[in-house]
């Protein structure tokens, strides 16, 4: 019989939401627990594929640190609101 692996979770690990914004203006949001890696990744290429095509990118802005599941549920609204209210949206929540 296998023993299964357990991965221990990172209880005390904490995420930000961003927004970059690319070499064509457009807004691009996105979560990490590490930011300037994130970044460092999306002006290689390694990092999204919308961000890809337009680098460089530059960060727009930075919530503040929050539980993953907070940060995935703030990507979420500032994802479906509209441009225009992307950066207010954040703002609510912003470092930066």
């Amino acid at each position: 019989m296998k023993q299964g692996i357990i991965k221990a979770k990172k209880v005390n690990e904490k995420w930000v939401v961003y927004l970059i914004r690319c070499s064509d203006k457009s807004l691009y949001c996105g979560i990490t627990n590490n930011l300037e890696n994130r970044l460092a990744s999306h002006n290689t290429g390694r990092g999204a594929r919308y961000t890809r095509s337009r680098r460089p990118v530059e960060l727009a802005g930075a919530s503040s640190e929050m539980t993953k599941s907070d940060a995935l549920k703030l990507e979420y609204r500032i994802k479906r609101a509209t441009a225009g209210s992307k950066i207010s949206e954040l703002k609510r929540k912003e470092i930066l």
